[in-house]
């Protein structure tokens, strides 16, 4: 109707696109013996769209005649499709409640705006009509920065920015583009890419998360080892505030006091509404190349990594999976035939030779582009790297196979919550130094807690992001159980893994962003002086807690949120 496109309500991407498991011959067994899952079974479904309840819109008409006047009668939707859809994000938990039809708070009302003056008049729309405003991009988040809270009153809108989708201008001299908040991944790149042109910006939510999004919650590409994070790539930007616009021109860097930018970075709405950015671009390459690699064990493949982001190498991209990870992404393949069969059968024999324990294989890709000099150069060190450290290449078959498949793995949640599963993933960063007891705790944490709430689980973990003192370990789990008490079982587990990384010197997250779902951990992450001057901020500029109120700064337990007195005169 109005041109902007979501992903199905009841889960992740788009209708006719899912994980089969048919041609994995692996996978099952793997899962049965993991999980206990009996994938031979009959399998659930999602409900019908009229099968949940929804509740009715408290737009009123005062609201409604300005939000109108502002965008046109097309752009103001009040369609129970639409409102679902802008109710919650993408995590276990929000698809969960979708599927019990547990909606106890839906958007009023979901407008289009179509540029950044007709966002600035809802803004203020809905400040003097002190209702609730909350920025829609993609709707990919996972920790629950999108949903009203519970026990919101007023009236509520979800803006969403589809519709600013361009890149604007680019300043080739500088290597800059101006591209509107609203720009989804694919077609942000295909916009640069036609002009020859590159933002490297590749989060695993990449083809349903937005230019906006990615600023709002601090994301991380696959590629930050070369474009660095969010952080690094955006220069400047514009934002609507009540009664104002927030205007940073797009700097190098600057040394005037504490950085609005970095203020910015990460708010989650909670500071008004981003409308474009100013980002970094790169010429496209001449070359891009994804090699697979294997290690015997997690110690030898962490240091191995550690080393490569202190040597002269540049790569894109430097992940290792745990042996958990990598017997999963084995179980994962589709049946090999021919020569393919018989080179892998090859390399296993080998590697038992060497006296490997191929229970503590380890997989690593890591990425590489530039001039074919350029390449080869960094190829050539990152070999001698992972042969120093024990490891050997594999070659570029696996690699490639990642690189077309990095985007899917959000469907495999679907696939398992309709067969009694529960998935969700948690990451965080830690010095080098801390990383290997981290992820040792982290794992004893979860099993500890999924022995506790009687589910069988599993746990796996992989190294991203690397950086001069640390890396980000990404974590994902799942646990066997399709009972009410689901969530009970899923929040032990999903509190026992976050509070491992506080134990261990990590931070709560280190690309989903805050929302509701971390805001119990942020004094200890920040200390309670940073979650108290986080909160003066986000009151200052939003005193009535008009601007998606509860996020980042709440109280209550992960992922339930609370409106206390202090809530509802300040929004935090």
């Amino acid at each position: 109707m109005n041109g902007v496109k979501h992903m199905k309500w009841w889960g992740w991407g788009v209708d006719g696109v899912a994980f089969h498991h048919e041609d994995k011959p692996n996978f099952a067994p793997f899962v049965l013996e993991k999980v206990g899952l009996d994938l031979d079974a009959p399998a659930g479904r999602p409900p019908a769209f009229d099968e949940i309840e929804v509740p009715a819109s408290r737009l009123g008409d005062p609201l409604r005649g300005q939000l109108v006047d502002a965008l046109g009668e097309k752009y103001v939707v009040t369609e129970d499709m639409d409102r679902v859809v802008h109710t919650f994000g993408k995590s276990v938990r929000d698809l969960i409640r979708m599927r019990r039809s547990q909606l106890k708070r839906v958007p009023d009302v979901v407008v289009y705006p179509a540029d950044e003056e007709q966002v600035r008049r809802v803004v203020d729309a809905v400040v003097e009509a002190d209702a609730v405003l909350i920025p829609f991009g993609g709707g990919s988040n996972i920790v629950g920065a999108l949903e009203p809270l519970a026990g919101e009153d007023r009236q509520v809108v979800s803006l969403d920015l589809g519709r600013l989708n361009k890149v604007l201008e680019i300043d080739e001299e500088a290597g800059l583009a101006r591209i509107q908040a609203g720009a989804l991944g694919p077609a942000l790149e295909e916009q640069l890419n036609r002009r020859g042109w590159t933002m490297g910006h590749f989060p695993d939510s990449f083809t349903h998360s937005t230019l906006g999004g990615w600023i709002a919650t601090r994301s991380s590409g696959m590629q930050s080892d070369k474009y660095g994070d969010i952080g690094d790539v955006t220069r400047g930007l514009r934002m609507v505030q009540p009664g104002d616009v927030l205007v940073l021109n797009p700097l190098p860097a600057t040394s005037t006091g504490p950085s609005v930018r970095e203020m910015i970075l990460g708010s989650e709405g909670r500071l008004g509404v981003i409308t474009e950015a100013w980002v970094n671009v790169h010429r496209l390459p001449e070359e891009r190349v994804v090699l697979a690699y294997f290690f015997p064990d997690w110690s030898r493949a962490l240091r191995a990594m550690q080393a490569i982001s202190k040597s002269e190498a540049q790569v894109i991209v430097a992940r290792v999976s745990d042996p958990r990870e990598t017997a999963f992404s084995f179980a994962t393949q589709k049946k090999q035939k021919g020569v393919k069969k018989y080179a892998t059968e090859a390399i296993f024999k080998l590697l038992q030779r060497r006296g490997w324990d191929l229970d503590k294989l380890c997989m690593s890709f890591i990425g590489f582009e530039g001039s074919k000099a350029h390449v080869a150069r960094q190829k050539q060190l990152v070999k001698e790297l992972v042969t120093e450290h024990g490891g050997m290449v594999v070659g570029k078959g696996p690699g490639a196979l990642y690189d077309q498949k990095k985007f899917d793995t959000p469907y495999l949640r679907d696939f398992l919550l309709d067969r009694g599963a529960a998935a969700d993933v948690s990451e965080t960063a830690a010095p080098y130094s801390k990383l290997e007891p981290l992820y040792d705790n982290t794992i004893a944490a979860a099993e500890e807690a999924m022995a506790e709430v009687g589910s069988q689980g599993y746990i796996m973990c992989h190294l991203s992001h690397n950086y001069h003192s640390g890396a980000c370990l990404y974590f994902t789990f799942a646990i066997a159980d399709d009972s009410e008490q689901v969530l009970d079982k899923y929040d032990h587990v999903k509190r026992a893994i976050q509070q491992s990384f506080i134990d261990s010197s990590g931070t709560l997250s280190h690309h989903h962003g805050v929302g509701l779902e971390h805001a119990p951990w942020m004094s200890q992450d920040v200390s309670p002086a940073g979650e108290r001057m986080i909160g003066e901020l986000f009151d200052g500029v939003d005193p009535k807690g008009n601007l998606n109120p509860g996020k980042i700064v709440h109280e209550g337990k992960p992922g339930i949120s609370v409106l206390s007195s202090e809530h509802q005169q300040g929004g935090r």
